[in-house]
């Protein structure tokens, strides 16, 4: 599992982890401080593209492209939880 932060991730990077909640299935996971950073990341800018798509601006072109990567290294880092809490 990758513990580093990705030079493209400007976020907040959390030492502790905490238990998430699937808002659909009900079902929760336990992520590691990184996993629950980007899980953060994706659940907020998913919520933003999808208030903002249809602006098709610069900036919601690159948060598009940076939701993807983040998307990418939790499956590639806990595809358990990601199979849980994002699929």
């Amino acid at each position: 599992m990758t513990k580093n932060k990705p030079n493209w991730f400007d976020g907040a990077w959390y030492t502790e982890g905490d238990t998430v909640r699937n808002p659909f299935s009900g079902e929760t996971y336990e992520l590691t401080g990184p996993e629950l950073s980007m899980y953060d990341f994706i659940i907020g800018a998913t919520h933003t593209v999808e208030q903002d798509y249809s602006l098709n601006s610069d900036n919601t072109q690159q948060l598009i492209v940076d939701l993807e990567k983040g998307l990418r290294w939790f499956r590639q880092n806990n595809p358990k939880a990601y199979m849980v809490l994002l699929d």
